[in-house]
């Protein structure tokens, strides 16, 4: 079935960054395209970046647009999230997705606090 295992989050001072990691498994991860999302205290989930299973297409939400940075590794069945120029309000639990438009298959999260 699958699994998808996020890991990297923390707490960051505003302006600092983090880097997101999500490792893959139980289905075929270079033929799937991916998405990070992520869920802020008491608000529903949100899509942050998404990108196509060769890596050409990539898109990202305005709010994190030039701040973050999403990439992958097919080879290791990896998908990366990297966050730079933190802010307050990045502060979530990020979930990496499979099939964002449909099942929405998600890990259990890593926390990203963003505090001074």
């Amino acid at each position: 079935q699958v699994q998808l295992v996020e890991s990297g989050g923390g707490l960051a001072q505003p302006g600092g960054s983090l880097r997101l990691s999500c490792t893959a498994s139980g289905f075929t991860f270079s033929s799937s395209d991916m998405t990070w999302a992520r869920q802020p205290p008491g608000k529903g989930l949100e899509w942050v970046s998404s990108i196509s299973s060769n890596s050409e297409f990539t898109a990202y939400d305005d709010s994190v647009k030039g701040r973050f940075t999403i990439s992958r590794d097919n080879a290791k069945n990896i998908l990366y999230l990297q966050m730079d120029s933190l802010k307050p309000e990045d502060t979530a639990l990020y979930y990496c997705v499979k099939d964002w438009h449909g099942s929405r298959s998600r890990g259990q999260g890593t926390q990203v606090t963003v505090s001074s």
